[in-house]
């Protein structure tokens, strides 16, 4: 796979770390340029990482990067973003909708600033990304969108513990369901990618009692998207890949060096 990416333009949302920066990193090793969408453009003492030293990672690696400080639920911040992007690399290949706000809480501890926030973030913000990068990926002889979300589900299991996060992140999967429909047929990859496993990211802070040692690292689902946004996106649309399970279409077996400790069995995923 190495190399696929050379010369593509990744829109990248909220790539300062975790596993956008990842997937930023994992593009920029095959000579990506990528744009790194996030809020965070000053350091955080409780949260490494700003656009800014994403972008260095990107370069560092071989890739061209574009700093772009984006709050996705402003629209016309977005937009910006996306005409900056257009007009430092001539256009748009990939979208990734990586951006994501959690709150894993029950109904009644649950302020509505975080339900706004989560809405706001995840489906809107999903949607917002999508609408202003279409044109520009409508014109790409390679289009893709990849949705970090997981596969729709209705269960009464995974709604009940947090129904204001799972409403908000199933919204991703809806709206990839809707953007696969609508413009799969006209060349574009919709899809969405999510972790077999709980991956270790900052946003563990929001889960009490996880066992780091039984995380997976961020590069698994780096490694997955590669995978995807390799292939053609002709007739590739509408589907709702696990990281694991792309490896292994792409002929990745060996998942023992994404463990943080390999002799741990790592922890199943929120939604899986």
């Amino acid at each position: 796979m190495a190399g696929a990416l050379a010369g593509r333009t990744l829109f990248v949302t909220g790539a300062s770390r975790g596993i956008g920066l990842a997937i930023a990193r994992r593009a920029a090793a095959d000579g990506a340029n990528v744009a790194i969408a996030a809020k965070s453009a000053v350091p955080n003492p409780k949260l490494p990482g700003t656009i800014h030293t994403a972008a260095a990672e990107v370069e560092a690696l071989g890739g061209r990067a574009l700093a772009l400080r984006c709050d996705i639920r402003e629209e016309e911040q977005v937009q910006a973003a996306v005409a900056e992007t257009v007009s430092a690399f001539g256009g748009i290949d990939i979208l990734v909708n990586n951006a994501s706000a959690i709150w894993l809480r029950g109904t009644l501890d649950t302020p509505m600033k975080r339900y706004d926030l989560m809405q706001e973030v995840n489906a809107r913000g999903t949607f917002l990304c999508s609408q202003a990068c279409l044109p520009h990926l409508l014109k790409s002889s390679n289009p893709h969108i990849l949705t970090l979300a997981p596969p729709p589900s209705l269960e009464p299991k995974w709604w009940g513990p947090h129904t204001a996060y799972t409403l908000a992140k199933m919204g991703m999967s809806f709206a990839t369901i809707g953007l696969a429909a609508e413009f799969g047929p006209q060349g574009v990859a919709v899809n969405a990618l999510w972790p077999r496993t709980i991956i270790a990211t900052d946003a563990l802070n929001m889960i009490p009692g996880i066992d780091i040692a039984r995380c997976r690292k961020p590069e698994i689902v780096a490694d997955a998207a590669h995978a995807i946004l390799s292939r053609p996106a002709k007739g590739l649309h509408g589907r709702f890949f696990i990281d694991e399970d792309a490896l292994r279409e792409a002929g990745i077996t060996d998942l023992a060096r994404y463990a943080v400790d390999p002799s741990q069995t790592p922890l199943p995923d929120l939604f899986l």
